[in-house]
């Protein structure tokens, strides 16, 4: 799946079940893990889960499913892996705490960007 129609499908399946304060970390520069991050916020454990799992439903509805899943048991922070995008849904005070947003916009971004694939 094409990294922009794995991104609307998670944005998607975030609005659906009313995620809060979504944030897209585009971090092809910083890192060869992932290329964007999806950061989102739950109102509750149980709101964390519900939010990741429909993630998971739908990604895997359309031919591609998580390469991992973590953090189910206590549901204050639930990572998504999705290869090139990872979701990050969080308890409000786990966000805060982490500052995901923060800490990889300080980071430097001195890699050289990497070609796309296919490019002539």
């Amino acid at each position: 799946m094409h990294n922009d129609s794995l991104k609307t499908l998670v944005v998607d399946a975030l609005d659906d079940l009313k995620a809060k304060d979504v944030a897209m970390l585009d971090v092809s520069r910083l890192t060869s893990v992932t290329d964007l991050m999806i950061v989102a916020s739950g109102t509750s454990t149980r709101h964390v889960a519900a939010l990741a799992n429909h993630i998971v439903e739908q990604s895997k509805a359309s031919g591609h499913p998580p390469l991992g899943v973590e953090g189910q048991a206590g549901s204050d922070w639930v990572l998504v892996d999705l290869g090139d995008l990872v979701v990050h849904v969080m308890l409000p005070e786990t966000r805060q705490l982490y500052d995901l947003e923060r800490l990889w916009a300080d980071l430097p971004s001195d890699v050289e960007p990497r070609e796309e694939h296919g490019s002539a």
